[in-house]
């Protein structure tokens, strides 16, 4: 069986830069993961290598997952976006009933030795979905509409509920860039957005623990060794980087004072070992990525295929833009990971799946998709018929 449903050789040029760029975003992860870590888990876990050796394993079914998104048509994709998205809103709904509270929030469901988090798997099934729902938006039926609004809708509130706010924002921008780019009345999104502000709002208000976020992230110094603590480690960390940085492996804030430093803060320790211009290159690069997401958009030839890249692109390097602004200063704390390069197997999936599903659109934009099997053998029986033959 061919491993790829067509050569490299005859992609186009965005979906093979993707390509590479997801295998050099995948080893950079790696690399930034096993400097972050290797203090952490010697300390606590007596192994150096621990978090490096496990999301080597979640990389290689990630990997699976992105092979299985390149060759997968995404019509099949499209018709499963619907019952998986439904799954997973009860999987988060679990979590409020069965899930495992860490750091006050409860988003995670424990399966023997596996942690699923579904508010992280749920993101491609989001995009999915919403590119169904908004690319046919003028000929699907009002109660159609109002079911899956509905469903997207209370989504979001079971992640607010966690609580999980930065996850909730972060999801319904998405789906409200996506109905931007479907071409939606303005003043129906304005009034969605003014809900959404609405409803972040009320969340910061009722939970204290948000509260205490956005006063901290105004001035963390106020309090550097309580609430602004991690901000403020952070900020010391990427300070600490300099120019040139100080080099792999030699983060001073890893060893024992910046919290969360193999997930939410990854981005602290990569600034701290490879300074300003390391930091300049990682967001050329997120630059170039979001680009090429862009040409894939606009070559494509259906609105669903439109969406859908869309829909990629923005969580790929939104979710990366905002953990990097996060770790900044530039935004409140939150609990969102780096893409690829943050500790965790459920990012890592939602990830590559995602980078699997946008070198899709390309491919099929590009009008490289192979015929199906049964299509494929009628076409052969039809070129082997001999020319006089009579039909």
């Amino acid at each position: 069986m061919r491993l790829l449903p067509l050569p490299l050789a005859h992609w186009p040029a965005e979906a093979r830069l993707l390509l590479a760029m997801v295998a050099l975003w995948s080893l950079l992860g790696l690399l930034v993961l096993a400097s972050a870590s290797w203090w952490v888990a010697s300390r606590e876990m007596g192994d150096a290598a621990y978090y490096l050796k496990r999301q080597g394993l979640w990389m290689l079914a990630s990997w699976g997952l992105l092979w299985l998104g390149i060759r997968t048509n995404l019509r099949r994709w499209l018709r499963l976006a619907g019952p998986a998205l439904l799954v997973g809103g009860l999987l988060v709904a679990a979590t409020l009933v069965a899930g495992s509270t860490v750091n006050g929030a409860s988003r995670w469901l424990v399966l023997g030795p596996i942690q699923i988090q579904p508010t992280e798997l749920i993101k491609p099934f989001v995009v999915l979905q919403g590119a169904a729902l908004f690319s046919h938006w003028k000929r699907i039926a009002p109660d159609q509409k109002l079911m899956w609004l509905g469903v997207f809708g209370v989504l979001i509130l079971l992640i607010l509920k966690q609580p999980n706010l930065s996850t909730a924002a972060l999801t319904g921008l998405l789906l409200w860039l996506m109905a931007l780019a479907s071409g939606i009345s303005l003043t129906g999104l304005a009034a969605t957005a003014s809900l959404g502000a609405m409803v972040g709002v009320g969340s910061i208000l009722i939970n204290e623990y948000q509260r205490i976020r956005v006063t901290s992230f105004l001035n963390p110094w106020k309090d550097a060794q309580g609430d602004g603590y991690q901000l403020v480690q952070s900020l010391l960390a990427i300070g600490s980087g300099g120019v040139w940085g100080e080099g792999l492996g030699l983060s001073t804030q890893k060893l024992q004072y910046l919290p969360i430093q193999s997930t939410d803060f990854i981005f602290a320790v990569f600034a701290e070992e490879f300074g300003y211009v390391g930091s300049l290159m990682l967001l050329l690069f997120l630059l170039l990525f979001g680009l090429a997401g862009l040409r894939v958009a606009l070559a494509c030839r259906s609105n669903q295929q439109r969406l859908v890249a869309i829909g990629c692109t923005t969580l790929l390097v939104g979710q990366s833009i905002m953990n990097i602004a996060v770790a900044s200063g530039a935004m409140p704390t939150t609990g969102l990971p780096l893409p690829m390069i943050s500790y965790g197997g459920n990012s890592l999936l939602a990830s590559l799946l995602l980078a699997g599903l946008l070198i899709r659109c390309s491919l099929e934009a590009a009008g490289l998709e192979p015929p199906r099997p049964a299509r494929a053998r009628r076409l052969a029986q039809v070129s082997a018929k001999p020319t006089g033959a009579p039909r």
